[in-house]
């Protein structure tokens, strides 16, 4: 099995691979659409990651709005802002996830395409900064996912490099991209289909466990090494 050896560090995405959010970003998404009258996205097209939108936001909004979007980044974080250490949560199961893996000899990271400074006020707001050894995210690094930097960057921290004991846990295409790139091995998370593009790569697909949900993801991978 592709996750039979125990890791050396684990390192997981943030938005709706720990933390509940999708509600806020589609929320602060369609402000922005709004703003320059443009069609409004669907629930599912957000969550599905429509024109790259899991990207960070110096990667998906240019291609999105163009010369503006400068202007389009602002207006996103002014709705963004005003409600989301009010809204995020926890996901189903992820403290409980945290809690086993805080004993356990693994570092423990996130690397989010989420702003840096407001992934680290949402890890604070749930009082989660004792579970992870590093928090990284976009603008952190010199580039964010796909692209491996942020997975080097934050495996330095701990004089780390990435290789097949290092798992990167995440949610979409950027995730899995970004630690193939770097070497690590990639966990695809939640009820999500595989993309199409891996969907079609039969071999791809084998060789990267998905997991629909914490509780799976605790009794299939962690428990058979760390219990």
């Amino acid at each position: 099995m592709p996750y039979a050896n125990r890791p050396s560090a684990i390192l997981f995405d943030w938005d709706n691979t720990l933390a509940d959010t999708w509600p806020i970003i589609y929320q602060s998404l369609n402000r922005v659409f709004e703003h320059f009258d443009m069609p409004l996205w669907s629930f599912e097209e957000v969550k599905a990651g429509k024109n790259g939108i899991h990207q960070s936001l110096r990667h998906s909004f240019p291609r999105l709005f163009g010369e503006r979007w400068e202007e389009a980044k602002q207006v996103y974080y002014d709705a963004f802002l005003a409600v989301h250490l009010q809204a995020v949560k926890p996901l189903e199961g992820a403290k409980e996830t945290l809690e086993m893996l805080k004993v356990q000899d693994v570092f423990v990271g996130v690397v989010s395409n989420k702003t840096g400074k407001h992934l680290r006020s949402e890890v604070k707001h749930l009082g989660w900064e004792d579970y992870f050894d590093v928090v990284v995210g976009a603008l952190d690094a010199e580039d964010d996912k796909p692209s491996p930097a942020p997975i080097h960057f934050a495996l330095k921290t701990a004089n780390m490099e990435a290789g097949p004991k290092v798992w990167m846990v995440g949610d979409s295409t950027t995730d899995l991209e970004a630690a193939l790139a770097a070497g690590a091995l990639p966990h695809f998370f939640g009820d999500a289909e595989f993309p199409a593009d891996y969907r079609a790569d039969a071999r791809a697909l084998a060789d990267i466990p998905h997991w629909k949900d914490h509780a799976e993801f605790r009794r299939q991978a962690l428990l058979p090494l760390f219990g």
